[in-house]
């Protein structure tokens, strides 16, 4: 497939691309030059549990959260 580069230096990826990767807006990608006219675009991994938080804040369901007694953990 064949793309053009913007006057910003942007690179667009064909749709057919985006669908078949998942591809989302906003995600990073790492590119490598690997020489001359030949790069590498490889999807960045995400930290674990980026964004779990307000994954979580976002549950239709509130309440599900109870908090539990338990003791004082100062003193060890």
């Amino acid at each position: 497939m064949r793309t053009v580069v913007s006057s910003k230096g942007q690179i667009v990826l064909p749709a057919e691309i985006r669908r078949r990767d998942d591809i989302r807006p906003g995600q990073k990608i790492d590119i490598e030059r690997i020489d001359r006219g030949e790069y590498r675009l490889t999807l960045a991994e995400p930290p674990p549990n980026e964004g779990l938080t307000d994954w979580l804040l976002e549950c239709p369901e509130k309440g599900y959260f109870v908090p539990i007694e338990s003791e004082s953990t100062d003193t060890l």
